[in-house]
């Protein structure tokens, strides 16, 4: 059975980066865009980081331009605009496209793992959360309105 720790991912700078890297931490993984409604989640991914990192939880960003244009610039001006706003310290990684004929692989594994509203797979808007366990198992999905905060409990129980 296939968890993320069989994926490849490209970094903020383009370097290839193998998720094993995060083999027994928990990890959430979401898309993110920098001019969207939900944008102003960041601090609370940030602030739940902080709080959680050293207890084994990691926050994974993934950049999406899909949901109305809503991340247009280069992954240059991704990182400089987290940042600035939200002091984000997480990783965060390329560009990746969550539905379609291009989604990143990794995507295709968590929507198929974890289907949203009514069996749907694909994945509605920026910001849409999922939770994995220690051993790379999807857990659940939060949907974009979710605040971040709604996932402490069940982060405490994973960890």
């Amino acid at each position: 059975m296939p968890n993320i720790y069989d994926f490849t991912v490209k970094d903020l700078q383009g370097n290839d980066l193998t998720l094993s890297k995060y083999k027994d931490k928990v990890v959430v993984i979401v898309n993110t865009a920098s001019q969207c409604g939900f944008t102003p989640q960041y601090k609370e991914l940030e602030e739940m980081y902080q709080e959680f990192k050293n207890k084994g939880l990691v926050i994974l960003a993934f950049p999406c331009n899909q949901f109305g244009s809503q991340e247009p610039g280069t992954e240059e001006e991704i990182k400089i605009f987290c940042e600035t706003h939200y002091s984000i310290s997480f990783p965060m990684f390329a560009k990746v496209d969550v539905n379609g004929n291009k989604e990143a692989p990794l995507f295709d594994l968590l929507k198929t793992k974890l289907p949203g509203l009514l069996g749907s797979t694909a994945i509605k808007w920026n910001f849409t959360k999922f939770l994995i366990d220690r051993n790379g198992v999807p857990v659940k999905r939060f949907s974009p309105k979710d605040s971040p905060r709604k996932m402490i409990s069940l982060i405490d129980e994973l960890l």
